[in-house]
């Protein structure tokens, strides 16, 4: 569980005004000193995560953010940031001190919550200076201090009974859509974007999830692909790189089932169906449509990069529009998308099911149809229904 990427892990966060003891609060759950605490407010300015293991209930993510009501200079800055970590919350813990509740706060907190429908826990900091009667107006809530271990277990036990309630996102790619057993041939292109010496994780994340659901799997470079198809029997998926789906449909039968490693990202990660429906609003680009290309890591480029060289060029070629595209990265994503015709995502194996479903919702609430990389490649390839009916198929 240890090398279980942040991705995949259940991400806890930890919200409250500043100096309500949430740094404090992050120390004791991990078990390390690794948040500064101190009396002056304000102390906390860029959130600051932790993989962790909650035994027995398995890896999470511990975020601890800036304390909400910042009036200083930069609390605004600070307030973005926070905001941000909501959209990639799943669970979220709100501390207050015992001792100082603002429960204005903490109310507008919760419609927070209640709108991105994120289950909280109330959490009462230096519950051994005073509670003021909290303890019967918030029976549900956690009352802890550092001068008493036990009541951080009872936070920990808490917690778990809470996230044991919480239905855990659908964690494979290829689990529902094959059966044990089945063939399923990898197709990894090595060019200048190909780390060295290792695979890229959506590669290595669905070369495990075909292992743990008991599939077959051969790994080829896309210049060995011919020969293995003539080598194998039966093959019941082949499934590879987006930048090389020409290739690859070209000299693959049309029996056999084809897809990409971004598309099974997305399946896993967010709505695939409206990704797909999203890429209807490439036949309704003009000259001077502006398309947001969102990547949620953070890499260099080169002449071979797949969103910001080979992505645009193709599109524009595929349209004959004159197109502009905006870049943002990692947490980065525009409040305002009113001047974008088109989203086009990346795979998303850097973020977690809950930032890409938001990510998702937001563009449909703004009115911006969205996509991504493996949609728009298979599109300009023309084999979108081809790659997509695996899903359709077991949808």
């Amino acid at each position: 569980m240890e090398k279980t990427p942040l991705a995949m892990r259940t991400h806890i966060s930890i919200f409250g005004n500043t100096n309500a003891g949430k740094s404090t609060l992050f120390n004791m759950l991990i078990g390390q000193d690794m948040a500064i605490v101190s009396e002056k407010a304000g102390t906390t300015t860029d959130p600051v995560t932790k993989a962790m293991e909650l035994i027995p209930y398995g890896p999470i993510a511990l975020t601890d953010t800036a304390g909400l009501g910042d009036s200083s200079d930069i609390g605004g800055k600070r307030m973005a940031k926070t905001e941000k970590i909501l959209e990639q919350t799943d669970f979220a813990i709100y501390a207050a001190a015992a001792d100082d509740f603002d429960e204005n706060s903490y109310n507008n907190m919760k419609k927070q919550f209640e709108k991105k429908h994120i289950e909280h826990l109330l959490v009462f900091t230096k519950s051994d200076l005073t509670d003021g009667g909290l303890r019967q107006r918030y029976p549900a809530a956690v009352f802890v201090s550092v001068n008493n271990s036990d009541s951080i277990e009872s936070l920990r036990t808490a917690l778990m009974e809470r996230l044991s309630k919480i239905t855990p996102q659908d964690t494979t790619m290829i689990g529902k859509l094959l059966e044990k057993g089945s063939n399923v041939v990898m197709v990894v292109p090595i060019d200048s974007e190909a780390p060295k010496g290792r695979l890229i994780l959506p590669q290595v994340q669905f070369l495990r999830d075909c292992l743990d659901h008991g599939m077959k799997t051969i790994v080829v470079r896309d210049t060995e692909l011919r020969e293995t198809l003539n080598e194998q029997k039966k093959i019941d998926l082949v499934v590879t790189d987006s930048q090389a789906f020409g290739y690859v449909a070209e000299i693959l039968p049309e029996s056999i089932p084809l897809t990409s490693f971004s598309m099974m990202m997305a399946s896993m990660k967010g709505d695939l169906v409206k990704l797909i429906n999203g890429a209807d609003a490439v036949s309704r680009l003009r000259d001077g449509s502006r398309i947001l290309m969102a990547e949620a890591c953070t890499h260099n480029s080169s002449h071979e990069d797949i969103g910001r060289v080979k992505i645009p060029k193709l599109l524009q070629k595929f349209t004959g529009k004159r197109l502009e595209f905006d870049y943002y990265v990692h947490q980065d994503f525009p409040d305002n998308l009113s001047e974008y015709d088109l989203v086009i995502h990346c795979g998303g194996c850097m973020i977690n099911a809950r930032s890409m479903n938001n990510r998702i919702e937001f563009c449909e609430e703004n009115g911006v149809p969205v996509t991504n990389y493996g949609v728009i490649l298979a599109l300009v390839n023309g084999i979108l229904q081809r790659s997509a009916e695996i899903f359709r198929k077991n949808k």
